[in-house]
Order: structure tokens, then C-alpha cells, then sequence
């Protein structure tokens, strides 16, 4: 074999090595996924946004809940039989209104229970698709948050609370109409999660926490942990299972990030008991 021969074939394994690599993490998610269904006994449904950029006022940018993810999370739903329970993997900052009712909808209308895993966050329209599950698993440290509707950058309740404020002969045409927008928005909110929430709440208190999540007295990333929803009323739990967080590993952020945090991934037990201190010195001798 010549030296052109060989760097021919460099190149060729090379070009093959991403097919191959992402093939095999493909291989390893299906694997990790298949131990969750036969540890519940469920279909398991992956719903992972690992693009996160920044945000703005709150206002997460990059990966976020579009109509794409809700065609294909409704048509996994709709490819399982009724008796056959859902396990959902939530990691998301959120997204498009419409997009996260369509999920909840689906989700709230599948006769087997479902279960809904955060393993770090699921904010906004992640919880708004989370309110519509029987069962809500949160790792210790995870959390939801607020479901207040956004009016383009801006929350609904502090475009309306800018116009309270003022005289309306003050206020520019463009402010009263997103005023209006945003008061619409409350109102269609607040009635679909209290009608995910009547399922397993008292009417009454459906009511006031639907209220409560979509009014606007928190700013939107403001976070809600497990012992916080579990005061709220929700039928959270921190039980997460090994297996999603071993699935969330096979999900990692894209390449050309230098990685910021970096451990020996393995258990650690607390450490033994310090041996007891020796003197230096040495003993006289008799």
C-alpha cells in the first residue's frame, strides 16, 4: 500500500467517524430508553431541548417547544395502546403556546396514567406539559416554573400593570392592543390549566392554581421546586430513576463548547474516618 493509498483511506475513515459516532449514540439512546419502558412498563417519550443560549428578561433563547415537537410527541401518543402507561423525559425552557397545550391536550386525554420525569428543568410550556401528567418526578434539585403567557419579549401581566399605571389617553394605540392581547392571553391560559388540573384537584383549588401559575406574580424564570409544587398541590415526587439520568448523558450540549464542569463520573460514599494523629517524636528510652 503507497503513502497516497493510505492517506486516501485516512480520510475516507475520517469522514465516516461523525456517521458512525452518532449512530452509536443513537444505539445507546434507544438502549437507555428501552430500560426505562421495561422499568415502568410504559413507551417512553423523549422531549429534550440542549441548545440553550441565553436569556433575556427572563426569556430563554435557542431550543425551545415548537409544532414540530408537538406532531411527533402527539403521534408517539397516538401510536400507544390505551392500557399502555407514558413515561415523558422533560428538559426544556419552554416554547410555543400553542405547541405545549397541543402536548398537554394529548397527554391529559390518554386514558393509561402518565408520568412526567424533570431531571433538571422544565420551565414554561414544560410545565404547562407537566400539569397534564398523573405522576411528576423531579430530581432533587429540578424545578418548573410559571406558565404566565408572553406577548412577544414581554409578559403579559407587566404590559398590563404598565397600562393600569397610566391614563389610557396617555398610552399609545400599539400598547392598548398588546394591553388587550395580553389580558386574552391570561384568561386562555388560566381556563386550560385549570381544566388539566381539575382531573386531580378540587374545582376550587384547580381554579385558584391555575391563578396562581398564570397571573404573573413571579418573574417567568422564576423557580419552582418539588417541595415548593408539592405545597402548591401538585402530585410531585423526587424519586428520579437512574435510568433518566443515565438517558439525559446521552444527550449532551453540541460540539465547540469547551465543557465547564468536569468530575470523575462515578458514586462517591463519604470518606472513612481520619487515623488518629502520631507524634513525631520518639519515646525515651529507659
Amino acid at each position: 500500500m503507497t503513502p497516497l493509498d493510505v492517506l486516501w483511506l485516512f480520510f475516507m475513515l475520517s469522514s465516516l467517524q461523525p456517521v458512525l459516532q452518532q449512530r452509536f449514540l443513537a444505539y445507546q439512546r434507544a438502549s437507555a430508553l428501552r430500560a426505562l419502558e421495561k422499568r415502568d412498563r410504559s413507551r417512553a417519550i423523549t422531549l429534550i431541548h440542549r441548545r440553550e443560549g441565553f436569556a433575556f428578561l427572563g426569556i430563554p433563547f435557542g431550543g425551545f417547544i415548537d409544532i414540530d415537537d408537538s406532531e411527533a410527541v402527539i403521534r408517539a401518543i397516538e401510536m400507544t395502546g390505551k392500557d399502555v402507561p407514558i413515561s415523558m423525559i422533560l428538559h426544556t425552557p419552554g416554547g410555543l403556546v400553542l405547541a405545549a397545550e397541543q402536548i398537554a391536550a394529548a397527554l391529559a386525554g390518554h386514558p393509561a396514567p402518565v408520568t412526567v420525569y424533570v431531571p433538571h428543568y422544565a420551565m414554561s410550556g414544560g410545565t404547562l406539559i407537566s400539569l397534564a401528567a398523573d405522576r411528576i418526578v423531579m430530581s432533587p434539585s429540578a424545578v418548573l416554573g410559571p406558565v404566565d403567557p408572553q406577548i412577544g419579549d414581554m409578559p403579559a401581566a407587566s404590559i398590563l400593570a404598565a397600562v393600569e399605571q397610566k391614563d389610557k389617553n396617555e398610552v399609545d394605540d400599539k400598547t392598548l392592543i398588546l394591553a388587550d392581547v395580553g389580558r386574552k392571553a391570561q384568561h386562555q391560559v388560566q381556563a386550560f390549566v385549570g381544566k388539566l388540573l381539575a382531573k386531580r384537584l378540587p374545582e376550587d383549588h384547580a381554579r385558584d392554581l391555575a391563578h396562581t401559575l398564570s397571573e404573573g406574580r413571579w418573574t417567568h424564570d422564576f423557580p419552582i421546586d418539588a417541595d415548593m409544587a408539592q405545597t402548591l398541590g401538585l402530585p410531585v415526587s423526587t424519586d428520579l430513576p437512574d435510568e433518566v439520568r443515565l438517558l439525559m448523558a446521552l444527550y449532551p450540549q453540541p460540539k465547540g463548547r469547551r465543557p465547564s464542569v468536569e468530575y470523575i463520573p462515578s458514586p462517591y460514599e463519604a470518606p472513612p474516618p481520619a487515623a488518629p494523629h502520631r507524634s513525631s517524636r520518639f519515646l525515651p528510652v529507659r
